[in-house]
């Protein structure tokens, strides 16, 4: 399960893209949730996927 926290879940994101996934659609099918969902839940707070740096950074 995804941690609600949206801090903590971009750090539970970061480090699982960092260490076991190619992108974030890779970790979401992992999770078992749709890769929009976790997309919209960092853009929410203010986060948006960087490929170059393969992390969320702040928008």
């Amino acid at each position: 399960m995804l941690p609600r926290d949206p801090n903590m879940l971009l750090s539970y994101v970061n480090t699982q893209l960092r260490d076991n996934y190619e992108d974030p659609a890779d970790l979401a099918a992992a999770e078992g949730i749709p890769a929009e969902d976790l997309v919209t839940r960092l853009a929410d707070a203010g986060y948006v996927y960087d490929e170059k740096v393969h992390q969320f950074r702040k928008k």
